[in-house]
């Protein structure tokens, strides 16, 4: 159950109880400058659905700051639907769509 110390996820705004999987989020990507940058605690949830939206290019030039990430179309609606759920949701975040590839 979340506590009124609980940390606050800058994206959905839901609390992130010490239970619940969690992790921090890069605002600019190590690999693209950002090694030693700031950095946001995040649900794991959350932090997913930015990877699965955005490239690290795309991260590191327009969506560096919480306020660009939560701009992002996507990323709007997917915040919007997960502030509804209680802190300790988690669910499958599709992964970036494969172009070809082998069909079985």
């Amino acid at each position: 159950m979340p506590d009124v110390d609980d940390p606050i996820c800058p994206l959905c705004d839901r609390p992130i109880p010490p239970d619940v999987p969690q992790s921090l989020h890069h605002l600019v990507p190590k690999l693209r400058g950002g090694k030693g940058g700031r950095v946001v605690l995040l649900h794991h949830i959350c932090h997913r659905e930015i990877h699965a939206t955005l490239s690290e290019t795309e991260l590191a030039r327009a969506f560096n700051t919480v306020a660009a990430l939560r701009a992002h179309p996507r990323l709007a609606k997917f915040l919007a639907w997960v502030a509804k759920r209680p802190p300790e949701f988690s669910s499958k975040v599709p992964g970036a769509r494969r172009r070809g590839g082998n069909k079985l």
